[in-house]
């Protein structure tokens, strides 16, 4: 009777172990958060995508409202064109923008999305033409380098 009593123990705590590890996975793929009900495509045309990547979170007022759905490469524009796949209860103005933040200085990038004033709401297959790239950390750290440079020369004469 003892020796049943702790296999039923260690197949608990090995149960919870498996949960754990599903959970870790699901949150380290960022699918924590799936939502299995109807969407609509829309997609966006960016010059810089940095580190965006597929189910990130398309949020507005901090509110995920969708996620990314694809990443395609336009070889005839060069640019990243992003499909974003937004959950039907939630309505965006034609003239709504795009942009893509980072969460925290060096977190997981995300799509930000400000509605505009238009009558007409988006529906499936719209493109949003208003949109803003990524803003690349190297290329900040590079200004900053070259400004204090620029600084040193003038100070100097």
């Amino acid at each position: 009777m003892h020796r049943k009593m702790i296999d039923v123990w260690v197949g608990l705590f090995v149960l919870l172990g498996l949960a754990a590890l599903l959970f870790l996975a699901l949150k380290a793929g960022n699918m924590s958060t799936l939502s299995f009900g109807k969407t609509y495509a829309i997609t966006g045309k960016f010059d810089n995508i940095g580190g965006l990547k597929p189910q990130a979170p398309v949020k507005s007022a901090g509110v995920v409202v969708g996620r990314v759905g694809d990443i395609r490469f336009d070889d005839k524009n060069f640019q990243a064109i992003v499909t974003l796949e937004m959950d039907t209860g939630y309505k965006f103005p034609k003239d709504s923008s795009l942009k893509i933040l980072t969460a925290g200085l060096l977190g997981e990038q995300y799509i930000g999305m400000s509605p505009g004033g238009d009558i007409v709401n988006l529906a499936a297959g719209d493109r949003i033409t208003q949109t803003s790239s990524a803003t690349v950390l190297e290329d900040l750290i590079n200004q900053f380098i070259y400004s204090k440079a620029a600084d040193g020369k003038d100070a100097s004469k």
